[in-house]
């Protein structure tokens, strides 16, 4: 996504020697330097705002200091593939003579300058591609680190937390070492870096070449005399295996589209279902299969991103195709309507592979899976630095297939596979998953009834933040971002609404009085049967003897 980094520039200027150059803005990131003299070096001075407390950007505080290179290093136009070499200063003052730096990017390894470990000074990269796919963490963290498969990896902890970080590298480390085993080995980087932001409230993370830039929730990392496994711990483990096996699945096995990236427009691909759909099948797979969470956990968290999915009426208008080649419009930038528009390529890519994988497994008595199409997707194409043609993934399937020994198979999945990408009708999962020993339990829980609508509460106020099509709601007038008031004459409240509802049947009139900008509105409301959209996974107490042997191929244990 084109993010505008370069709003963030606040000065610029140019000099060679004493000479002050002429600088030209050409367009919204680009500027072009005029009077320089041949064989003299250049110097372009530019200052950028820093305030971006996201994975993303820049941040710079008393506190600490972090920097996608995307967001601060400017590019030389045609030269974009000579090697860089960057100096870390550390801030002046007596306050920061504790601050370490932590990142992924090569140190400069010797001479006047050089960056000593966790120090500032001289770091290197090949090409700007490679700058700027190295993020850095400067300041005061805690650090740990752990090896799996021979590699070192290191983990920084910014931001005040009583985390037990034994128990997270010694979690991290088994899911690692599974990823690396999954894919073969050796792993694709001498070094990785887990840079970890811990705030009050917040998720989110980004991979890299051989790093990950993660936001997380002080409370969902582990403490000591944690007892079992907490949902935040879980969520943030998934966000760490997520990121990691990106560095297999987008930084090395990528789209075509995306070989080499143009970085002054988007750049489209139809293929994001199975770069972060596979990937988000793959994050939680992991920690069961690593044996970090249990098969209950595992089934919960399945379980979860399959509601998630029925809860999109948008599921059933846009295909993970096209959602993924309409990412940078409609995903990433998404508006009241969304819902009723759009399905993440993200939660229904990793169903699809959930059912490709099962199909794989039960076809063969687990002879193949989906493990062995990562594999192949691997050699022929990261290995290689291979871009993933737009119908690489159907031909890989049918080609794992037919090497297998199974030629029939392999046409009859990469047909579905296509189908179901394409497509957007519901997948028979229930069906597949029986087969595993896998019981499935579908409710509409907590609602008697329903608006047809999501509401959020601010304070006193009860809005509308989306009305689904063909809802209660909808059909009755109501729209996203009317504030409720009033029903059948008692005030709407955020902790109250559910009571109301509580209190109809399907079926029943109410009268709704609500805000729309600074107008009163009235609605005569026909309530709705509730959506059945929570599904409950859970192990088959006594499966048959091929249901169990095909769930431990699938889930270990």
């Amino acid at each position: 996504m084109i993010r505008e980094f370069a709003r963030n520039i606040v000065s610029l200027r140019a000099m060679s020697g004493d000479m002050s150059l002429a600088v030209e803005k050409l367009d919204k990131h680009s500027w072009r330097v005029h009077g320089g003299v041949a064989d003299q070096p250049m110097t372009l001075s530019y200052e950028v705002y820093a305030w971006d407390l996201s994975v993303r950007a820049a941040h710079l505080d008393v506190s600490h200091g972090f920097f996608n290179g995307s967001s601060v290093f400017l590019a030389v136009e045609g030269q974009t593939g000579s090697p860089c070499v960057v100096d870390i200063e550390r801030p002046e003052g007596a306050a920061y003579r504790d601050w370490q730096v932590v990142t992924s990017l090569p140190r400069v390894p010797r001479g006047v300058g050089a960056a000593r470990p966790y120090g500032f000074g001289l770091y290197q990269a090949n090409s700007y591609d490679e700058l700027i796919d190295h993020p850095v963490e400067m300041g005061r963290f805690t650090l740990v680190h752990f090896h799996a498969a021979g590699v070192r990896h290191d983990v920084a902890v910014t931001g005040r937390h009583d985390c037990d970080t034994e128990r997270l590298v010694a979690d991290l480390q088994r899911v690692c070492e599974w990823q690396i085993a999954l894919f073969g080995g050796p792993a694709p980087v001498d070094y990785y870096a887990f840079l970890v932001m811990v705030v009050g409230d917040g998720y989110g993370g980004l991979e890299h070449r051989a790093s990950t830039a993660l936001i997380a929730s002080r409370g969902d990392l582990p403490w000591r005399g944690m007892q079992g496994m907490p949902d935040g711990y879980k969520a943030f483990l998934g966000l760490c295996s997520h990121e990691y096996f990106h560095t297999w699945n987008v930084k090395r096995i990528k789209p075509a589209a995306f070989s080499p990236y143009d970085l002054s427009c988007e750049n489209y691909t139809r293929l994001l279902w199975a770069f972060e759909g596979f990937t988000s099948y793959y994050d939680d797979l992991a920690l069961v299969r690593s044996g970090v969470i249990a098969l209950e956990d595992y089934l919960g968290l399945l379980g979860k991103t399959i509601s998630n999915v029925l809860r999109t009426p948008g599921r059933l208008r846009q295909s993970v195709a096209e959602s993924s080649f309409d990412a940078w419009i409609k995903y990433y930038r998404q508006d009241e309507n969304s819902p009723n528009a759009i399905v993440s390529y993200y939660a229904k890519g990793a169903l699809i592979a959930l059912a490709l994988d099962l199909q794989m497994r039960s076809a063969t008595e687990s002879r193949l899976s989906l493990d062995d199409v990562m594999r192949f997707l691997w050699q022929r194409y990261g290995q290689t630095g291979l871009g993933v043609p737009e119908d690489g993934i159907f031909l890989a399937v049918a080609e794992v297939a037919t090497m297998g020994g199974e030629r029939t198979l392999g046409g009859r999945l990469s047909r579905w596979l296509r189908k179901a990408v394409e497509g957007t009708e519901d997948l028979p999962l229930e069906r597949w998953l029986k087969s595993f020993g896998i019981n499935w339990r579908v409710d509409a829980v907590g609602k008697a009834t329903t608006l047809g609508a999501k509401v959020a509460a601010t304070g006193a106020e009860v809005k509308l933040v989306n009305v689904f099509d063909d809802g209660p709601a909808q059909r009755a007038g109501l729209s996203a971002g009317d504030v409720l008031v009033a029903m059948d004459g008692l005030r709407v409240t955020g902790a109250g609404l559910d009571g109301l509802l509580a209190r109809r049947k399907p079926g029943e009139r109410v009268e709704v009085h609500a805000f729309r900008r600074d107008e009163l509105m009235r609605y005569d409301v026909e309530l709705g049967e509730p959506e059945a959209d929570t599904v409950t996974l859970g192990l088959v107490g006594k499966p048959t003897a091929l249901a169990a042997m095909r769930r431990r191929g699938w889930l270990g244990g």
